[in-house]
């Protein structure tokens, strides 16, 4: 009775904070109930009938999630944390706001999935990558791999669908002891000449060789072995073969399975994207969906909110790319190079908490190949002197460079900047890229993140 008691009152206060505008309902009431009743996740998420998944990663994990709710929505009921609250507030709030929900499908960022794990005792777990983010906060890499280590001994009866491109997730595979499903790229004409000076996966964790790769594909993920020991790539389950990059415009791969193959259309642009796509496939496959229901919901499926979004604005348009580590910055430089170069870009900068205080890493973007094509690049945000001199040593001539730290002028004054029928490209960190949302449904042009969710 009492917790049912804690449950009204934790939704009331979710009503309100939606009414009032602010997005709060999608951690206020899991931080209310938590505190009030400790175990009001761990109860909440046992009477899921069909129980609860977990994606975590730390590129694309918003995507993944989002791509397995759009595959998942038609035969399950879902509690989803679609608005990205991935901690465990956010998590006892969307089971709060699904109560007849049959399934959980919950993004959990990094640092939290222990946590997660061991309250929800998934049935299934999705690992995407891990590449080095938000040192201030996660420590280097082998210390969140070794975290998510210890929570899959927790879970070892958990389905865990693992990308082993990733020579740090892949080790995980090797050691789990539970039912496991693997996924990856399988096609050498889209590997990279050689591997990136900003990979963070270089060394084996077993005998600490360099890695040798026969394909790498985004940072550190691809086809490795270690040039000291036998490990090597795991097989692959899911994979996506015979790949094309369409530019901005999207990608199509074929999605082969031990359940079958089909060719898929993506509307979603890079590597980065497909990556993604295998992963949630892989999900569902594992959940019984068929490969022809999988690819259909696949190519109907459209960004998440600030990863890959258009929005007109009058009689010009604005192209915004999340950036937020070198990893998936130098796939979003990537991107944009596959199609014509855009000539003005506004690039923002912020070191809020979820962030990451520490922006060392912009001087790991290979910015230089966009830099050559730009025209004019308005740099904004709480750190906006720093991208200045950022661009400034990548060569861009000083007067091409203004500094605009206010996020909505630079917005204004990038739109500005580019003709009629051209298109603004905004490459934002993600306060940032929160913020320049909250300015365009101000505006009229897009919607509240939360209203999406609700």
């Amino acid at each position: 009775m009492l917790l049912r008691l804690e449950l009204l009152t934790a939704r009331l206060v979710a009503g309100v904070s939606r009414l009032a505008r602010r997005g709060g309902g999608t951690t206020i009431p899991g931080k209310l109930v938590s505190k009030v009743h400790p175990g009001a996740v761990d109860q909440l998420a046992a009477r899921l009938p069909q129980g609860a998944v977990i994606v975590s990663a730390t590129n694309g994990k918003t995507t993944t999630a989002a791509m397995s709710a759009h595959i998942l929505e038609d035969r399950f009921t879902l509690a989803h944390n679609s608005s990205g609250a991935n901690l465990v507030s956010g998590v006892a709030s969307t089971l709060l706001a699904t109560p007849h929900a049959e399934l959980g499908l919950f993004e959990v960022d990094e640092g939290a999935l222990p946590e997660v794990a061991r309250r929800l005792q998934p049935r299934a777990v999705l690992l995407g990558n891990l590449f080095r983010d938000q040192l201030d906060r996660y420590g280097e890499l082998e210390l969140v791999a070794e975290r998510w280590r210890e929570a899959l001994v927790a879970t070892s009866e958990a389905l865990l669908v693992v990308n082993v491109d990733d020579p740090l997730l892949g080790e995980l595979a090797r050691d789990y002891d539970g039912p496991l499903r693997t996924f990856g790229i399988d096609d050498r004409t889209q590997a990279r000449p050689s591997l990136q000076h900003a990979a963070d996966s270089k060394f084996c964790v077993v005998c600490g060789r360099p890695y040798l790769y026969t394909a790498a594909y985004v940072g550190h993920l691809g086809e490795w072995r270690c040039g000291g020991c036998d490990r090597s790539r795991l097989s692959l389950d899911v994979a996506a073969r015979a790949i094309e990059l369409h530019g901005i415009d999207g990608s199509s791969f074929t999605l082969a399975t031990p359940e079958g193959s089909a060719r898929v259309r993506l509307r979603l642009p890079g590597l980065y994207n497909v990556y993604n796509a295998v992963g949630a496939a892989a999900l569902a496959g594992a959940l019984e969906v068929p490969v022809a229901e999988i690819a259909a919901a696949l190519e109907s499926f459209t960004a998440a909110f600030g990863r890959f979004e258009r929005i007109a604005i009058g009689d010009r348009g604005v192209l915004m790319l999340l950036v937020k580590n070198p990893a998936g910055a130098n796939e979003a430089v990537r991107t944009l190079l596959e199609a014509e170069p855009p000539p003005v870009a506004v690039v923002a900068l912020n070191d809020e908490i979820a962030d990451g205080r520490d922006v060392s890493w912009i001087w790991d973007v290979d910015f230089e190949p966009l830099l050559a094509g730009l025209d004019r690049v308005v740099v904004s945000g709480g750190r906006a002197a720093e991208l200045a001199l950022r661009f400034a040593y990548g060569g861009l001539e000083r007067a091409k460079i203004e500094v605009v730290p206010d996020l909505e002028r630079a917005l204004d004054r990038g739109l500005e900047l580019v003709r009629p029928g051209d298109e603004l490209v905004v490459l934002p960190t993600y306060t940032a890229m929160l913020a320049l949302r909250g300015i365009l449904a101000r505006r009229g042009h897009v919607r509240e993140f939360w209203e999406r969710a609700a």
